[in-house]
């Protein structure tokens, strides 16, 4: 019998192993990925994965036009403002600033031993009237093949970013992470569109410094973003630390200083109620939280960890008479919890069905989300038929694409909430 203890050194040993695995040298920047972590009308972040150690070289070119690998004809170029070095990748990160909201920016990255194809991203509209996409999942983990098929389907859907909600990899090292990169670069479209990433800390996550080192979010691994002038106001949390104490305090004062928003979303990794029996309900862990969340108006909850599929009717946190776990359903005032992960970690049975909710199942999924003033609507993209899935044109991105499975219950294929 493996006692925990014999467990946790077997982790340790393995991630010891796995992290010692050396990097390519003196190759071109590679493994990019592109994160909101301020204002996403004006301000986006692009990080690479970076192998030579004169750091004066490394830059990124880009404009508002196109001027495909002809990096003399970009009109603006930015250097690194920060460098990190983590279990062995060494990363630059260049934040662009004061961009145009609602605009298409190519760019490409060069470094002393090449450069990389063009890219572009897009900076968020500023405006409420605007519609808004989104994708939301998280748990990757190590099952290669739907992590695969769901990032093309990123790069098919193109969502204005990606909502992720942790736990990329099953142990952390340093080839677990580079394989994550690698097909990262699958949510990138044929044509150069790069998707945001908005990540949130899971316990796979062993601390920390692991987002804020490969992806540059805070310290903390806690903030928010002002998304299109307030229409939304999304929350990212870190169930992997205090609920209570100073995170708690920063979630207040946050909540307090954008009682104006339209749309409030939150995302953490471990559910409230999760829907599978061998996971703990988070009864006490949450207790700070839920009533903030209900007395600022939450509106959508995303949750990932248990490996799940899970929708609720809009609930809130009561014990009156016909409450279930603290909840009950409230059709006017609740709010809405989904999840719970299935982006490549092992499916489990949704075997802890409560009285609130509202459609369960067992598959690999992301939600495909959509926000305007009239209401948001939501659908359960089933990813393992990626291949034969067509692409939306971002003229028109609200459209299904040909071949797109939706998960279909007895209450239809979308889930609409209304204010």
């Amino acid at each position: 019998m493996i006692t925990k203890l014999k467990l946790l050194s077997l982790i340790a040993v393995l991630f010891v192993a796995g992290s010692c695995e050396k990097l390519p040298e003196k190759n071109a920047p590679d493994k990019m990925r592109v994160m909101f972590t301020d204002d996403p009308s004006t301000t986006v972040t692009i990080a690479w994965n970076r192998y030579e150690s004169d750091q004066n070289e490394d830059r990124v070119y880009f404009d508002t036009q196109d001027h495909g690998s002809d990096i003399d004809s970009y009109k603006f170029s930015k250097s690194p403002d920060q460098y990190t070095d983590f279990i062995g990748f060494k990363t630059a990160f260049v934040k662009l600033e004061d961009l145009v909201p609602n605009t298409r920016y190519y760019f490409l990255i060069v470094s002393n031993f090449g450069q990389t194809k063009r890219y572009y991203v897009e900076t968020l509209p500023d405006s409420r009237d605007e519609r808004i996409s989104v994708i939301s999942g998280g748990d990757s983990r190590n099952n290669r093949v739907p992590r695969q098929a769901a990032n093309s389907l990123v790069a098919k859907l193109k969502p204005h970013f990606v909502f992720f909600g942790g736990d990329m990899t099953s142990l952390g090292t340093t080839k677990q992470w580079s394989q994550w990169f690698d097909d990262w670069q699958l949510t990138i479209a044929p044509d150069g569109r790069v998707t945001p990433i908005v990540p949130a800390r899971g316990n796979h996550e062993y601390g920390n410094t692991v987002l804020s080192e490969l992806f540059g979010i805070t310290k903390s691994n806690y903030y928010s973003l002002k998304i299109a002038g307030g229409l939304i106001q999304a929350y990212t949390l870190n169930s992997e630390i205090s609920t209570g104490g100073t995170q708690f305090e920063w979630l207040q004062n946050e909540m307090d200083n954008n009682t104006d928003a339209f749309w409030k979303i939150v995302q953490y990794h471990k559910p409230m109620r999760p829907h599978v029996k061998s996971k703990k309900e988070g009864t006490s862990q949450y207790n700070d939280w839920v009533d903030t969340f209900y007395d600022n108006r939450v509106d959508l909850i995303f949750e990932s960890d248990a490996h799940t599929v899970k929708s609720t009717w809009p609930i809130r946190p009561t014990t009156e008479e016909g409450s279930f776990e603290g909840f009950i359903r409230d059709d006017v005032n609740g709010m809405v919890f989904v999840g719970e992960g299935c982006w490549g970690a092992p499916i489990r049975d949704a075997d802890d069905i409560k009285p609130w909710t509202r459609e369960s199942g067992k598959f690999n999924q992301f939600k495909w989300v959509f926000f305007d003033q009239d209401k948001i609507e939501l659908r359960t993209v089933k990813v393992d038929n990626a291949a034969e899935v067509g692409s939306v044109d971002l003229n028109d991105r609200f459209l299904e694409p040909a071949g797109i499975d939706l998960w279909e219950t007895v209450h239809g294929k979308v889930m609409t909430i209304t204010k």
